[in-house]
């Protein structure tokens, strides 16, 4: 059985599972080296953004099912092998993650002709740090935690560009990989 995505790229589930695979271990990496950098030094708690590159590949590449198989997949052992699995950094990584995710697929699947990756890529960014923000204010119940949103988005504007520009070029080299090794070029 073969899935075929928005964008027109057809895989057999062996395929499928291959890029799976490849593309958790992918955000994996992107996660961790990304905690590395001290970005957080300009804005606390600010961060690049890299593993949404995988989030965003997935969506364009395999769909909204596997783009979120992946992207649970990627929160959970990121949590596990840093150690922080339930505490609150999990907590806020999911759920600023996946309200991200969701509003990305949203604008991705239903507003694509008024929207580049590289604006879905924005949305994304902006909507991570408000998900973050809300799972906050349900912890701390202090609305003041919402004042620190206009120094995220002034972060989340320029990663969430660079983001969808480097998911822009890579999933048009992806196209080989997803449909078989056939092309030339």
């Amino acid at each position: 059985m073969e899935t075929i995505n928005r964008k027109g790229y057809q895989m057999g589930n062996t395929r499928k599972l291959v890029l799976i695979g490849l593309l958790v271990s992918l955000g994996l990496i992107l996660h961790f080296v990304e905690a590395m950098l001290p970005v957080s030094m300009l804005v606390p708690g600010a961060k690049l953004g890299l593993a949404n590159i995988v989030n965003l590949i997935a969506l364009v590449i395999i769909g909204f099912k596997g783009g979120l198989l992946i992207f649970f997949l990627r929160v959970f052992l990121s949590s596990l092998f840093a150690g922080t699995f339930l505490s609150i950094n999990f907590y806020l990584g999911l759920g600023g993650g996946l309200t991200a995710y969701l509003l990305m697929s949203a604008v991705y699947y239903f507003m694509k002709e008024k929207f580049s990756l590289i604006g879905v890529s924005v949305i994304g960014a902006v909507f991570h740090n408000l998900g973050q923000l809300l799972i906050a204010y349900l912890i701390i119940s202090n609305p003041g935690i919402f004042y620190y949103l206009p120094y995220l988005t002034l972060v989340a504007i320029p990663t969430g560009i660079a983001v969808g520009l480097i998911t822009y070029f890579t999933t048009g080299h992806l196209s080989v990989f997803t449909s078989g090794g056939n092309e030339d070029g």
